[in-house]
This record gives structure tokens, C-alpha cells and sequence, in this order.
């Protein structure tokens, strides 16, 4: 097993609770979902999976209320489809759907994630562990990645760096932090082609003196 250990700061992040529909109002810490995008912005391919192992905050949780401009809607993977294949004449303009919403952030943080990966079976033939591995590391070494590795939104970029070890955090004491999303389930459709639909994962995590052992808690996921 391939791991590795990345130290991501940032100014602002958003890690919008699914239950909260009017405005967006963020967890108190990263979702292993939206830590496994960040790293997919640094190198993603279909036959690689993500897991997040551990995660340690290093700053206190501190939130601040900011109006935003967003979107009323989004379009489908079925909307894309159908225009691709002329089926559809339809389009959105974002000057009329634009809204403005008020967002609780979280403001100053700084993570350390330990994650490692595997391969799956959209792997190609000829892909193994240790290539897959030595891209990662040569992309986080370097800095480069796909698009800007972003703290849950993309208007939240996120500084990474890889180090050798995860340094201990100063936050002292245990916090419960209720039920959080773990991850999304894309299922496939009849045909075995890809679906915008997907079912989450929720688990019941526990932070001690700053570290969330994901791995530990992932045993027990609640869909």
C-alpha cells in the first residue's frame, strides 16, 4: 500500500453541510469527500481510488458569515448528453440564474492528510501501484496539478505541500463531531455507463487533541 502526507493551508473553506438547502453553512472540519477531490485535481484517472486515512487541524475552528453570487441551477449529465447528440436546443445562461446567498465559512485553516490509494478495475492493463505512485509524487513535489486544488469550492484555493511526517497539532481535547459525510456513490446505469445520480455515505467521526483517525470511523458508514 502507497501512501502519502500533504500539509494544506488556505484562507477561506467551504465543506457544505448536505442538509442545510437555503444557505451553505460548512462542517467544522474536511470532508474525506472534498479532501479526496483535492488530491484528484493534483492527479486523477478512473482507475485510481482515494482513500483518506487520517486528518489532523492544526488551527481552531473559525467561522465567518460572507454573501456569495451563485447559481439557482446546474446543469445534468443527461442535459450535456442529449446536446452533444443534438437532442437538445435548450441552454442556461447564468445572468439569469445568478443569486446571491449568505455562506458561514470556515476562515484561516490548515490541515495534514495521510491518505494512500489503490487501483480499481478501470485500471488500464498496464498500470501498476508503484507508476501510479511515482507520478503522484513527482506532481506533489512539483506542485503541478490538473486544475487549482481547491477547499471545497473552486473560488477557495488551497496551497498543498508534501512532507515527510505529519507534526502533532495544539488542539487538546475530544470533540464529537456528528454525523458528516464520508463520500458519494456514483452508481452506473442498465447499460454500465457513468450516472450523475449518486447515494452518500455518512459517518460519525470523533476529533482527539486534533486528529480524526478517518479509517478507524469509515468502519461504520451509514448510507
Amino acid at each position: 500500500m502507497y501512501g502519502f502526507k500533504i500539509r494544506i493551508r488556505g484562507d477561506y473553506a467551504l465543506f457544505s453541510r448536505p442538509e442545510m438547502k437555503v444557505e451553505r453553512v460548512s462542517y467544522d472540519v474536511p470532508t474525506p469527500s472534498a479532501l479526496v477531490g483535492l488530491i484528484s485535481a493534483v492527479y486523477w484517472h478512473p482507475g485510481v481510488r482515494y482513500v483518506i486515512d487520517k486528518i489532523v487541524v492544526y488551527r481552531p475552528v473559525n467561522f465567518v458569515n460572507i454573501r456569495r453570487n451563485e447559481l439557482s441551477e446546474k446543469l445534468s449529465l443527461r442535459f450535456v448528453k442529449d446536446r452533444m447528440q443534438g437532442k437538445n436546443e435548450g441552454s442556461l445562461y447564468s445572468g439569469d440564474l445568478r443569486t446571491q446567498r449568505a455562506s458561514l465559512l470556515l476562515k484561516d485553516v490548515e490541515y495534514g492528510v495521510e491518505f494512500h490509494f489503490a487501483l480499481t478495475e478501470d485500471a488500464e492493463p498496464n498500470m501498476t501501484e508503484e507508476k501510479c505512485y511515482n507520478i503522484l509524487l513527482r506532481r506533489l513535489r512539483k506542485g503541478q496539478f490538473f486544475h487549482k486544488p481547491c477547499l471545497g469550492c473552486r473560488e477557495f484555493p488551497a496551497e498543498v505541500t508534501l512532507v515527510d511526517s505529519l507534526p502533532p497539532s495544539e488542539l487538546c481535547g475530544e470533540t464529537d463531531l456528528g454525523f458528516m459525510l464520508y463520500d458519494l456513490v456514483y452508481r452506473k446505469d442498465g447499460q454500465g455507463q457513468a450516472s450523475d445520480r449518486a447515494e452518500p455515505r455518512f459517518y460519525r467521526p470523533k476529533m482527539c487533541d486534533g486528529v480524526i483517525d478517518v479509517g478507524a470511523y469509515a468502519k461504520e458508514l451509514v448510507c
